[in-house]
């Protein structure tokens, strides 16, 4: 019996004996019918990855030990067609503000500019002012909202988390670095890193300091120290997989001899497993990988391949950290009763990195992996500098074609899941839906209002993305339209999606594929289509007339 209803019993008993049998017997007026009570409104955790590859987690298809992230994926409803931007600041401009990144301040990521494009509106590198964050609606509905990870929506002071309606926030402002803190920097401008804390500029971090526990630390402690009776939403943004890869010292091993058969096996073995767990149809034809010549497995000399053995135990470690650094949280949500009350979004920003840094052209790049100590009896450690590379970053996006960068399915469609309590929806779902969605579909489970034009008596942009929750919730089919056509442009890459159609431009003009049959955009059907390719693209420049595209004067260094 619980404790509530001891107290109901014992009161009962006490007004028994006080009025005696006669009192009791006399007539009665009904009681009052009790006024209606609100709605609790949930909490909300929105979990990201960086640079996660599709079939990483347990939960789709991989070999890496995932427990905890597979279990809340198990409870809710996994998203195999949820597609983000394809890289890290533009997703996460779209996650926060609801509508596209053209519009959000990051028509390009702010290190990626081209000439053409500095200065330009939609281009300002961090959020603008006229965008109302999910931070800033959700603490207008009564909500503690807390921050911790990457932010890389802005580096100076004005533009952290703590300006942008986080009540709590610890963050690290640029898009990646050292996972062990070691190039934190003085200031923004320096060459590095910096960490913010409630929007004040860390000079230094703790020793032992690590980003995936740091990140799961700091919100715990969030968490510990906020109103109970309040409902929180909290935004945990790792930085892990995101290269460096670098992993604890007691972490380096746990997947030693795991990858030898290679990345091309690898990619076998995850597609097969996605198939037999009914993520993607059995006759799903893959896209095939692309290699510059000499980098498929088979052509690596015998140093090469021990490489890239290494680097991918390493990514397997780091993925399995932060799995565990998630299973703190969720243990600290259920041992104070707060679990079962709460909405938990979980996804990577963008799909699986494919740049092979050791071989990069990127100036900033060639700079970092030469001044690394690269050794291979010293990968994974804080003087270390590595990335994994394309072999086994299309291992992770198979069917998909290619990687992160890029507007393919391979660099956009990402591993994601919702456990939403209370849905009539669980299990897998193939319907389409977008990265601005999150915004309309968390304030709507929270009560709150995001259609329109003005928050809290200011005009701001409108949200693009729909609300998931008449889906969730059983009352609807689909999140978008059939004929709605929602268009994205990165680094000059272009693309729409219609219903199952998508119309793709990597700079060698437009190609069309039907998702829904061919998944892996291996059959390109615009010369059978030229009046559907017509109507596309004609839907995509409209697209860029309302967003302001600024298609990009030279071709970026990505990837």
């Amino acid at each position: 019996m619980t404790n509530w209803m001891k107290l109901l019993a014992a009161s009962t008993a006490l007004i028994t004996a006080n009025l005696g049998a006669e009192a009791m017997a006399r007539p009665r007026a009904a009681p009052a019918a009790p006024a209606p009570q609100p709605a609790r409104q949930p909490n909300i955790l929105v979990i990201v990855a960086d640079d996660l590859g599709f079939s990483d987690l347990g939960a789709f298809g991989g070999e890496i030990r995932t427990p905890n992230l597979d279990a809340i994926a198990h409870e809710g409803l996994r998203l195999t067609g949820f597609h983000t931007a394809p890289t890290c600041s533009p997703t996460r401009s779209m996650m926060l503000s609801g509508t596209d990144n053209h519009l959000a301040g990051h028509g390009s990521m702010a290190e990626l500019l081209a000439p053409n494009q500095r200065g330009q509106p939609g281009y300002e590198g961090h959020l603008p002012n006229d965008v109302a964050t999910l931070a800033d609606r959700l603490r207008g509905l009564g909500y503690a909202t807390l921050m911790s990870g990457k932010w890389h929506l802005g580096t100076t002071a004005d533009q952290q988390p703590a300006r942008r309606g986080f009540d709590r926030s610890f963050d690290l402002a640029q898009g990646g670095g050292n996972h062990f803190g070691k190039d934190i920097a003085s200031s923004p401008a320096a060459r590095g890193t910096t960490y913010w804390q409630d929007g004040q500029q860390l000079a230094s971090l703790p020793a032992g300091f690590y980003s995936s526990d740091a990140y799961a630390d700091h919100l715990i402690e969030f968490l510990k120290a906020g109103d109970t009776g309040r409902p929180f939403f909290g935004y945990l943004t790792f930085t892990a997989p995101h290269w460096p890869l670098q992993v604890p010292d007691e972490d380096l091993d746990r997947y030693k001899g795991r990858y030898a058969a290679g990345f091309e096996a690898l990619r076998q073995q995850r597609l097969a497993r996605l198939k037999s767990l009914g993520l993607v149809p059995p006759d799903t034809s893959a896209h095939d990988p692309l290699f510059k010549p000499g980098l498929s497995w088979r052509e690596l000399t015998g140093e090469e391949q021990a490489r890239q053995v290494r680097a991918m135990e390493i990514y397997a470690a780091m993925v399995e950290r932060m799995d565990r650094s998630v299973g703190r949280v969720i243990a600290h949500l259920k041992a104070t009763g707060q679990y079962d009350n709460t909405i938990i979004l979980f996804t990577s920003d963008n799909g699986a990195e494919g740049t092979d840094l050791a071989r990069s052209e990127n100036p900033e790049f060639k700079a970092r992996v030469s001044a690394a100590d690269n050794r291979l009896e010293n990968f994974g450690k804080a003087t270390s500098y590595i990335g994994y590379g394309p072999g086994w970053a299309q291992a992770a996006t198979a069917p998909s074609f290619l990687y992160k960068g890029l507007t393919t399915e391979g660099g956009t469609r990402v591993a994601a899941f919702i456990r939403w309590p209370g849905s009539a929806r669980t299990g897998i779902s193939n319907v389409y839906g977008n990265v601005m969605d999150v915004l309309p579909t968390l304030v709507e489970a929270a009560g709150g209002e995001w259609r329109g034009a003005s928050h809290d008596g200011r005009a701001v942009r409108a949200v693009r993305g729909a609300s998931w929750k008449p889906y969730l919730d059983g009352r609807a089919e689909r999140v978008h339209a059939p004929e709605e056509a929602i268009g994205s442009e990165l680094f000059g890459r272009r693309a729409l999606r219609q219903g199952d159609w998508k119309l793709v431009d990597l700079g060698q003009g437009w190609q069309l594929f039907n998702i829904a049959t061919d998944p892996g955009e291996t059959r390109d059907l615009a010369g059978q289509e030229p009046g559907r390719v017509k109507a596309l693209v004609a839907a995509w420049d409209q697209y860029s007339k309302e967003t302001g595209v600024v298609m990009p004067s030279t071709a970026p260094r990505f990837p």
